[in-house]
């Protein structure tokens, strides 16, 4: 039977509103899919060599089938082109290469077709559907949204968010908290992906970015952009630091994030299952920064190296434990949030270990420039740790060490002078020794002494040094004082010097760059 017997035809138009809206699609695109799924079913009438295009009248629902018929001076297949002599009976403005739609008697829908039209209605439907699902979701990435729990798995909770559904994966799930079917379920749309199922739409309770959004909803200078939180860390379900910035100085950033009573940051607490939230003031000096994020914990002193991130923090005996926290937790999340690695040392730590480099400079200037305790103890009091810093220092500041003068200066940069030349003598004939290549040994990036450690270890030619990974030439270069970043670029370097990868461009991103060598590093490993 036809199609449009089924029903009249101005109720299929009808139908196809009605599934338009429950779906959340268009009529047209309903309408497209009853339109596919007719020529589907008439080119099993007709055969699937023809060419064949049905159109539902958007206004009536009247149906009608054409055949495609390309015009052409010679005709090879009669099924899908037509003569220019034929196609200008019906046509006289027909030339070469167009297309004549060639009308064709209504079907009748047996069982079978009627059930693969079906199908095919259900299917462009559905693609419809998750495309309106994709198109509506992906630019609400970095939303809270608010749902009802439909189903919980094993692997997390399937939230239904009205027309659509979403999955909050177990690792995305605050420890300890548990939802059951029905249950109000608020969480952070970090993910839409299309997949073979259709799109999905993920998650998350414990991502940093989900307190952020929960302070902005209670906090109205946030939302109103005069307070700024510059950095989240998190322990999900434990706890969490953020540091907060005010634009207008007559605001206390952290007070109003805190709220009456503690009314606001409660109120986030309480949503979070009990995370405790440590407030910090941000400061735009690093070291500032640290000590703000290590509170409670008390800082006597703080040493920075800026090229590897890295700050060395000094704290009383009795503030270490509450400075590294239960765990490690207190200095870990203070770390990702400051984006520095934080090591924690004890006063008395941080005393012992001075005595004992004071003690291994002293002793070592004594072996190298052969010179009496009290000359190598100065040395060392005044920062000095090898006979290359000696050798290279001016004249003049040296020589402004108390109780030195320009004669002893002068006596101390010539024996740290002879020194690293008979060093280096001998780290020559040892180079020579193990066949270095002069590649390597030229190679301006790494002195003699780390390039002797690194013949030892079978490294002896550029290429060697190039196929290496940064945590392999830091162990292999011995006492070089060579950091894992260092490394990269060395490696890096080494790999544009013969030519195996083009140099990076000079305005190009150095977060690039790290990338580069990390999966150079990787296929080197592979």
């Amino acid at each position: 039977m036809e199609l449009s017997s089924v029903m009249g035809r101005a109720e299929l138009v009808r139908v196809a509103e009605a599934v338009a809206q429950e779906k959340g699609i268009t009529t047209s695109e309903v309408i497209e899919a009853m339109e596919q799924a007719v020529q589907t079913a008439a080119r099993r009438k007709y055969g699937q060599e023809h060419e064949i295009v049905a159109e539902i009248d958007r206004r009536t629902g009247e149906i009608k089938l054409y055949r495609e018929l390309e015009v052409a001076d010679e005709v090879e297949d009669y099924a899908r082109q037509i003569s220019v002599e034929e196609a200008r009976e019906r046509n006289p403005a027909a030339q070469t290469g167009d297309v004549i739609l060639d009308p064709l008697p209504p079907i009748d829908l047996g069982r079978i077709s009627a059930q693969s039209a079906k199908q095919v209605i259900v299917q462009k439907v559905r693609d419809a559907e998750r495309e309106r699902q994709y198109n509506e979701y992906k630019d609400r990435i970095g939303e809270i949204i608010v749902g009802e729990v439909k189903r919980v798995e094993h692997s997390g909770v399937l939230v239904d968010l009205g027309r659509s559904e979403a999955i909050v994966r177990r690792d995305d799930l605050i420890p300890r908290e548990s939802f059951r079917t029905k249950d109000r379920i608020r969480a952070y749309i970090y993910d839409v992906r299309q997949e073979m199922r259709g799109p999905q739409i993920f998650l998350s309770r414990t991502h940093p970015q989900f307190m952020v959004k929960l302070f902005e909803q209670e906090v109205p200078e946030i939302y109103d952009g005069i307070i700024e939180i510059k950095a989240c860390a998190r322990d999900p379900g434990s706890r969490a630091k953020i540091a907060v910035i005010s634009k207008d100085s007559s605001i206390d950033p952290v007070g109003a994030c805190v709220g009456m009573r503690g009314s606001r940051v409660q109120a986030v607490v309480a949503e979070l299952g009990g995370e405790k939230v440590d407030i910090i003031p941000w400061a735009a000096d690093p070291a500032t920064f640290v000590v703000n994020a290590l509170a409670p914990a008390e800082v006597s002193r703080v040493v920075l190296d800026p090229d590897a991130q890295r700050i060395e923090v000094v704290v009383p005996d009795d503030m270490q434990h509450i400075a590294i926290g239960r765990r490690g937790q207190n200095v870990r999340l203070a770390s990702q949030a400051t984006g520095w690695a934080i090591d924690i040392v004890s006063e008395t730590e941080n005393s012992e270990r001075r005595q004992r480099e004071f003690r291994e400079a002293t002793a070592m200037f004594i072996d190298t420039l052969n010179v009496e305790e009290v000359i190598a103890q100065l040395l060392a009091t005044e920062g000095f740790t090898s006979p290359e810093e000696v050798a290279y220092c001016e004249l003049e500041e040296l020589a402004s060490i108390q109780g030195f003068d320009e004669e002893v200066a002068a006596a101390l940069k010539e024996r740290a002078q002879s020194y690293l030349e008979e060093r280096n003598e001998a780290l020559a004939a040892e180079a020579k020794e193990l066949e270095i290549a002069d590649d390597l040994l030229t190679y301006e990036r790494l002195d003699l002494p780390t390039v002797v450690a690194l013949g030892r270890s079978g490294v002896k030619t550029l290429e060697d040094l190039a196929d290496l990974a940064a945590d392999e030439l830091v162990e292999q270069s011995g006492e070089s004082g060579l950091d894992e970043a260092a490394a990269a670029e060395i490696i890096m370097d080494a790999r544009v010097h013969l030519g195996w990868i083009e140099p990076p461009p000079a305005a190009e991103d150095e977060a690039l760059e790290g990338d580069a060598i990390a999966n150079a590093d990787e296929a080197t490993r592979a």
